[in-house]
């Protein structure tokens, strides 16, 4: 359960005003003394996230918020990373202090929540404080046009049945499609390169090779591992052609050619922007690759914070890459951790890592913010194999996606 990988969890965020209880919720619901309490308002400043399964969804992961009616300027600040955290959230969870019952602060926030479309599980905390009648509840109910029940973080008294009702809303498709596992059928090989360099964690593989790996074999696959200069052996000695060949984007040169026509190509990045995004959208973005001008501005956002190598990808590989393919100088910018530039307009593409340590709601929020802003996005994956001209190849597994390149 600890080694569920946190963009593989379904995202559970609790929201209410200071003091209602949020922190004391979280206890309850992971059975833990995770979240400080204090009876002091304010005392959860920044987002906690706490890892725990709740069956039968499994792997989940808790995040404890910031009140929503915090004050002063930081108050401001801790409020606005508050509201990010909708931007990542599958389910939300809106905690009521019941003093002061349904204000303004929890119905702007329910129509917040409902805009992005999340779920909405909605309690009153504190009933071993405060006894609430039933047709208060139901007036507060009425004011957020959702039902209401009672419980109490501190005694347990309806934790059980918020569980239920957590379970019961959880969005069907949150996962997304699978990585690799709706394009196999039992006993198909698929080899899967993997380059092993400076830039490969010492002892272990990456996020989305290992993912890879799991769901061929949850789908009855047979996966052989290799790296790019064992390929064409590895070809060889199989009595019959592989389903499929993914490879390591950087690496596509050099196994589109040791891979026999036939055999379908692709790489585990493209794999990934379907799986916790719109490939769609990202491959229309490698298409007006073609129309970057020099001087264009282009941002390269990651997901996370990683230690730089000196032929990096991000900072070094691509920028070099798009300068090529353009013919000049462009304008780079790089943003990287769990926030996105507010402003994208300024920018002509938008380079996005494969987003392993997102979850899928966040990507979709991401596309959505470059499509609103007008901005093409594209990912490490599909920009290599466009830029190396192999991309129309490497979308053979998506014939939707590939039917954009010959618009």
């Amino acid at each position: 359960m600890q080694e569920t990988p946190k963009g593989s969890r379904l995202h559970i965020a609790i929201f209410g005003r200071r003091n209602a209880g949020k922190s004391s919720l979280i206890n309850a619901l992971t059975s833990q003394d995770i979240a400080l309490v204090s009876a002091v308002p304010g005392t959860t400043t920044d987002p906690v996230y706490k890892a725990m399964e709740i069956l039968p969804i499994g792997p989940v992961m808790i995040i404890d918020t910031a009140g929503i009616d915090d004050v002063g300027d930081l108050g401001l600040l801790r409020v606005e990373r508050t509201m990010q955290v909708l931007n990542k959230a599958d389910l939300a969870v809106v905690v009521i202090e019941p003093e002061q019952g349904v204000t303004e602060f929890e119905q702007e926030l329910v129509k917040d929540i409902r805009k992005r479309g999340i779920p909405i599980a909605a309690v009153v905390n504190k009933s071993d404080f405060i006894s609430i009648a039933s047709d208060i509840l139901a007036k507060w109910g009425a004011l957020l046009d959702l039902p209401l029940s009672s419980i109490s973080a501190k005694s347990g008294q309806g934790i059980e049945e918020l569980k239920r009702l957590i379970i019961t809303l959880a969005p069907d498709n949150w996962e997304g499609p699978p990585v690799i596992g709706d394009l196999v059928s039992p006993g198909d090989t698929v080899v899967l390169v993997v380059p092993i360099d400076l830039a490969a964690p010492k002892g272990r593989l990456i996020l989305p090779q290992v993912q890879t790996i799991r769901d061929l074999l949850d789908n009855d696959a047979c996966a052989v591992v290799v790296k790019e200069r064992e390929l064409k052996e590895a070809l060889e000695g199989l009595k019959s052609p592989p389903r499929m060949v993914v490879t390591d984007s950087q690496e596509f040169m050099k196994v589109g050619a040791d891979t026999p026509p036939g055999v379908m190509l692709t790489s585990f990045s493209i794999l990934m922007a379907r799986h916790k995004g719109d490939l769609e959208t990202l491959v229309t973005g490698a298409k007006a690759i073609e129309a970057l001008q020099p001087g264009d501005k282009v941002l390269v956002s990651e997901g996370c914070t990683h230690h730089r190598q000196a032929d990096d990808i991000g900072r070094v590989k691509i920028p070099r890459w798009l300068r090529q393919a353009v013919g000049g100088e462009l304008e780079f910018e790089w943003f990287s951790g769990s926030t996105f530039p507010p402003d994208l307009k300024k920018y002509k593409l938008i380079v996005h890592c494969g987003a392993c340590m997102l979850n899928r709601r966040e990507m979709l929020y991401r596309l959505a913010m470059a499509r609103e802003a007008g901005v093409p996005i594209v990912n490490y994956g599909l920009l290599i194999a466009q830029v190396h001209g192999i991309l129309y190849r490497a979308l053979e597994p998506f014939p939707l996606a590939r039917m954009i390149l010959e618009d």
